[in-house]
């Protein structure tokens, strides 16, 4: 995107002159920027801010810096809010605006305005978030003289999209006052970094804290509770949600019927779908899924056909609900004609999850020929999940040799992945084939992929407690050994 270039505030002998209506113009002339003359006399830098406002909403960034260029050299003076709506479209649009919003921070620098206007100041903050340049942000953080819950909340924000969580968790400690967007944007980083039980630790303390959560901190935390399995806290959520004025939110609905469904609670998800006032696409998807994963494939595709009776057209998510039902209830010939539906009625190109449907219902069903035509066939190298799906119905069919073909697609999609490699290597020790075990095994070690050792989990208090094989950095590790030492006394016994 071609931006002209930003005028300096020496550029016209114009602005020594008194303002002039917009409407005299080049820009006002434009129609896209016409401006409707209002009875009583307007202040001339809030049209002509309204007019930039128009354009970056749009994100014609290009087509406001014009505007900017043209109020430059009508001799009407810019205003803080002027700069911010600027910064704004830079951040709103980051693509290809960098050159164009460090402009704006040195012209606004130049006004005297990032030191002295709070507001100013975090928009420039905001926008280098945006553009992932985190560490001018904070630069620009670091040198505001005053900083309020907004700038605070941005810097935090700006690290935790970057994956710098420690950074965030630093600035979060220093922050003098928290509020609910604070604790959300934290949860949340935590929630999409994939440390769930952190998450959780972190809403424990935000309701110790006394401060109230709002419906988005309640989707973060209910995500954690999904990805853990932790019913308990769960049903506290739940709980929590029916006190609030956001319980009917859909959102919050949407959440609390994938945590349900992936605790294996679908009749509670079942419940909260059928009680929702309104619902959404998503609403269908998540309880559509989760009837299919819990092994419900009868009133997965009961509720697939009822969403599109109710005017709701099905997309690629819902396709990969009512196939994959097919896949657990073994109708191999009904998810082929999803497939079929999905790709030539609705026009749906197949993605990556939809082929890894296809080999799932081939590989139930039996058909391991068909399911590695499959991936022998799909427009796109298939994935370690679509792999060992087809690996871990070989070693159920004890068909080594099959096992052998994949075992080219193995190293391809995900070198780091020991999943497929450990799966491998030991359905060729269960076929007494050391040969290829001892080999796949030479590989992991060349390539420095080690097993990742398996864990139990359980829940207690709400608190979930994870334990590997002989296992003993647990707090309570003493105990539970005494525990187990006198159940295998009384099993004994028995």
């Amino acid at each position: 995107m071609s931006l002209p270039a930003l005028p300096t505030a020496t550029t016209s002998t114009n602005l020594r002159q008194p303002p002039q209506p917009p409407k005299l113009t080049q820009a006002a002339t434009r129609p896209s920027l016409s401006f409707v003359k209002p009875a009583h006399s307007l202040d001339p830098t809030v049209l002509w801010t309204s007019s930039i406002a128009r354009c970056t909403r749009n994100g014609r960034l290009a087509e406001a810096v014009g505007v900017f260029s043209d109020m430059m050299r009508s001799g009407v003076q810019p205003n803080h809010i002027t700069i911010v709506t600027l910064l704004s479209g830079c951040a709103g649009f980051p693509s290809g605006s960098e050159f164009l919003g460090a402009s704006l921070h040195g012209y606004a620098r130049k006004l005297g305005l990032v030191a002295e206007n709070v507001m100013v100041a975090t928009a420039v903050l905001n926008m280098y978030a945006k553009l992932d340049r985190v560490e001018l942000a904070r630069m620009v953080f670091d040198g505001m003289g005053v900083k309020n819950s907004v700038s605070w909340n941005t810097m935090i924000d700006g690290y935790v999209k970057k994956g710098e969580m420690r950074e965030a968790i630093d600035l979060f400690d220093k922050m003098p006052h928290r509020d609910a967007v604070t604790w959300t944007v934290l949860i949340n980083g935590f929630v999409k970094t994939g440390h769930f039980e952190k998450a959780l630790e972190l809403f424990r303390e935000m309701q110790l804290s006394g401060v109230q959560p709002d419906f988005v901190t309640i989707v973060g935390a209910i995500s954690a509770c999904s990805n853990l399995a932790t019913l308990g806290l769960g049903l506290w959520i739940h709980r929590f949600v029916m006190k609030q004025d956001f319980k009917d939110n859909v959102r919050v609905c949407n959440s609390l019927m994938d945590m349900y469904s992936r605790c294996g609670c679908i009749e509670y998800a079942h419940l909260i779908f059928e009680k929702m006032p309104q619902r959404t696409l998503v609403s269908w998807n998540t309880i559509i899924a989760g009837f299919a994963a819990n092994g419900h494939a009868e009133m997965a595709l009961e509720l697939f056909n009822r969403m599109q009776e109710e005017g709701f057209q099905p997309d690629g998510v819902s396709f990969t609900g009512a196939i994959t039902a097919c896949s657990h209830a073994g109708l191999v010939d009904g998810g082929l004609r999803y497939f079929h539906i999905m790709k030539n009625v609705h026009r749906i190109e197949p993605r990556i999850e939809h082929y890894g449907c296809l080999v799932d219902l081939y590989s139930r069903a039996g058909r391991l020929e068909d399911a590695l035509n499959v991936i022998e066939n799909m427009p796109m190298k298939p994935n370690d999940i679509v792999l060992g799906s087809l690996l871990a119905a070989c070693r159920t069919h004890e068909d080594v040799k099959l096992a052998e073909r994949l075992a080219k697609y193995v190293v391809d999609p995900d070198p780091d992945s020991d999943s497929n490699y450990v799966l491998l290597a030991n359905i060729y020790a269960a076929d007494r084939s050391w040969d290829g075990a001892n080999k796949i095994r030479r590989k992991m070690k060349t390539l420095g992929i080690h097993k990742t050792p398996g864990f139990s989990s359980i829940e207690i208090g709400c608190n979930n407690h994870e334990f590997v094989a002989g296992d003993k950095s647990h707090p309570e590790t003493e105990c539970i050994y005494r525990v187990l030492d006198l159940l295998s006394s009384e099993m004994k016994v028995w």
